[in-house]
């Protein structure tokens, strides 16, 4: 008396077209790529060119934030001097950034 009865309706989409129905999929998919995984790759391919064009001389940034000049390179590790008479072996992969010639002397 007080309670009206609820009827189910038919569903709107079950007469669409079934490419609609996974046209927000495709379009979170191409976000995706467009602003992460593109993106990602582009910063991994430009890391991997710095990497491979390392020198014995240039002054680099470890991740630790270490500064300091390669003296000795080899394939998965290289020794940076951070002081006078002072080198560490470090992985290849923790470099972060190459700096410009001169920066540590200005540091």
């Amino acid at each position: 008396m007080f309670i009206s009865n609820a009827y189910a309706q038919a569903g709107g989409l079950a007469d669409g077209n079934p490419i609609m129905t996974f046209l927000p999929m495709i379009a979170i998919f191409i976000a995706f790529y467009f602003f992460l995984i593109r993106p990602q790759q582009k910063r991994a391919k430009e890391t991997r060119a710095m990497l491979s064009a390392l020198q014995v001389g240039d002054e680099i940034v470890i991740s630790g934030g270490i500064a300091g000049k390669v003296k000795k390179l080899s394939d998965n590790y290289l020794d940076l001097e951070v002081a006078d008479n002072v080198e560490l072996k470090v992985q290849r992969s923790a470099v972060q950034l190459l700096l410009p010639k001169g920066t540590l002397k200005s540091l």
